[in-house]
């Protein structure tokens, strides 16, 4: 074991001090490409914990939210910076991510990264959000001089999953940060320890109480932080079920939720799209980036009939590529999927769609079979060519690396098919016509469609992302992902008073 590779012990962080939960309590967190391998300890944080951490952000709220937003930005500016700043650091904490969640190590390093961007961006955006609308008297009736500017809402409760948990960071903390909103960050109990290791980072950059950080199981603190009275705003990633659930007991204190919870993001392959390798790598790398661990990828391909053997042909190539092993190993392309149950989610789907007679292909190569075949949560990337659309690989979200094929004769029909979901969250469309293209994603219910992409790689984040129906509510990212975290405030006088 080298000296990066020593056992971690994380702490929670309250009021601007790093220190163990209360009791000292921990759990264990395990490597996913060598389950008996232990990565490392994270604070079991408690209820009291909690409440501590939510009342030492409310204390801090007033004077944070009394800075100009310039100073604010100021200081995203300033963290972005300092979150690459030390080159060992940075590599230390993405081999701990790797370690504890699986992903490859060059994935680790674009989250450290695209953080870092989000924050600037953030902090570009706080400019337009600090400038009011002013109206002066306009038609009949009584006459009045009318502002109407932005608060932030008080203390910002921020729940985020293990699958990009840096990247989704990026998309509530520093919108809520430079709203003037102070915060309490639970990460996910699977990838706890870099993300906890990067938010000190951040923490100590900021005055105490302005970010504090939870972490523990959510079956012991989640109701408490989201539940807690003085919360003022709730941003949740994570599953259907979780985030109806959270809805449920904002309700309790009227706390306004944003969610964003998955998807099943169709792809439709039209008959003029051109298709060659490099199309198809981005096929690829949309649907099985992160094991296919992402909400965003590609999880449902519709390919009009008269190209339908070329995606097949030219997928499977691509599929047959990957290499799958320990994500630490550069040649790897592939880690495990995080968890057991997520493994197992995966793995009854194919072997549901086997029994109802589809043709499944496991494809990709194993230099280490000994690992793959050692208890690692090991899946190679799987193609479902053309299966009954009632399958659950074709339902319901699978997130992991597998990826239904199925054909399309029409357009009206591609339409129907990819809107004949549950989900709404992301959705592409593949065709050198650019009109043909925005006609098509006008249509799609989704609220972000690529063009001629699939994906992280194809997402402008100055755009608001999030989703319609069961993929949630409300958008993280762009100025709406600041708009989500302040309250509009209008003020008024007569007529001449204010104009």
């Amino acid at each position: 074991m080298s000296n990066m590779d020593q056992i971690v012990t994380t702490d929670i962080f309250i009021n601007g001090e790093a220190r163990a939960a209360s009791g000292g309590r921990t759990y264990d967190l395990y490597n996913p490409a060598r389950p008996k391998e232990l990565v490392g300890h994270a604070a079991a944080a408690s209820v009291e914990d909690v409440d501590e951490a939510v009342r030492a952000a409310h204390a801090a709220f007033p004077a944070w939210a009394a800075l100009g937003w310039e100073e604010r930005a100021d200081r995203l500016r300033e963290i972005a910076k300092a979150l690459t700043a030390d080159e060992d650091d940075v590599k230390y904490r993405s081999r701990l991510f790797t370690r504890e969640h699986g992903k490859i190590a060059r994935e680790t390093l674009l989250e450290m990264s695209r953080l870092g961007d989000r924050f600037m961006l953030a902090a570009a955006f706080g400019e337009r959000m600090s400038k009011d609308e002013v109206m002066g008297p306009a038609g009949a009736g009584p006459q009045f001089d009318t502002i109407i500017t932005r608060q932030p809402r008080g203390v910002a409760a921020l729940i985020v999953p293990w699958n990009w948990p840096l990247s989704i960071l990026g998309a509530k903390l520093p919108q809520a940060l430079v709203t003037g909103n102070t915060v309490v960050v639970k990460p996910a109990q699977n990838s706890a320890m870099a993300p906890v290791l990067t938010l000190q980072i951040i923490a100590k950059m900021l005055p105490p109480g302005v970010l504090n950080v939870v972490s523990g199981l959510s079956s012991e603190i989640g109701d408490a932080l989201v539940g807690h009275p003085l919360v003022r705003k709730v941003n949740f990633t994570g599953s259907v079920p979780v985030g109806r659930h959270i809805m449920k007991l904002a309700a309790d204190n009227l706390t306004p939720v944003t969610l964003e919870l998955g998807g099943n993001d169709a792809a439709l392959v039209l008959d003029d799209a051109e298709l060659n390798d490099e199309v198809f790598e981005k096929m690829y790398w949309g649907a099985f980036a992160s094991s296919g661990q992402i909400c965003m990828a590609l999880k449902r391909l519709y390919v009009h009939e008269s190209r339908y053997d070329e995606v097949v042909d030219g997928l499977t190539a691509a599929c047959e590529r990957a290499v799958v092993g320990d994500g630490l190993i550069p040649e790897t392309t592939m880690g495990p999927v995080n968890n057991v149950q997520q493994l197992k989610v995966v793995t009854d789907m194919l072997a549901e769609a086997r029994g109802k007679g589809a043709d499944v292909k496991e494809l990709g190569q194993v230099p280490d079979g000994d690992l793959y075949r050692g208890g690692g949560y090991f899946q190679k990337p799987a193609l479902i060519y053309n299966p009954d659309p009632s399958l659950s690989v074709v339902r319901e979200e699978q997130f992991g690396p597998c990826l239904p094929i199925l054909k399309f004769a029409t357009d009206d029909e591609a339409i129907a098919k990819a809107n004949d979901s549950e989900f709404g969250l992301c959705s592409s469309v593949w065709t050198p016509d650019a009109d043909r293209a925005v006609k098509l994603a006008r249509q799609l219910e989704a609220g972000y469609t690529y063009l001629n992409g699939h994906g992280p790689m194809a997402q402008d984040s100055r755009g608001p992302f999030g989703g319609f129906k069961n993929s949630g509510i409300g958008r993280n990212l762009g100025y709406e992902g600041l708009e989500a975290f302040a309250a509009s405030h209008t003020i008024t006088g007569p007529a001449g008073f204010l104009v």
